[in-house]
């Protein structure tokens, strides 16, 4: 039998999961022309072409590539990370291929023919 402690501790960790869950999937949203790839709210559209987008946004980084909640929500929406090379990072989910470049406060998005 768990004491009132361990179930408050244990809901108090529920709950804090259950938030960054959301705001996870809240900072974040699908963008249909891009097989549904998730794409921060906060970036800003720069230039659109028939292989994807380019964003400018202040969290992206050539060195340190995505934030971890970028990666977490990523993840959460079923893309699976593959090979890096360099600033380029490749992620896939069913038949669909994801190259995203994270350069210093630019996000390119590029939809990926299967290799």
């Amino acid at each position: 039998m768990m004491s009132k402690v361990k179930w408050a501790i244990l809901i108090g960790f529920t709950v804090a999961l259950l938030l960054f869950g959301s705001t996870l999937y809240s900072q974040y949203k699908p963008d249909p022309s891009l097989y549904g790839f998730p794409v921060p709210n906060l970036a800003v559209l720069t230039k659109e072409h028939n292989t994807g987008k380019n964003f400018e946004w202040s969290r992206a980084s050539e060195e340190n590539g995505i934030p971890f909640d970028y990666e977490m929500s990523l993840k959460l929406r079923g893309w699976k990370k593959g090979e890096r090379e360099g600033a380029a990072v490749v992620y896939t989910k069913d038949q669909q291929v994801i190259t995203l470049i994270s350069q210093t406060d630019i996000l390119n998005v590029l939809k990926t023919p299967l290799r």
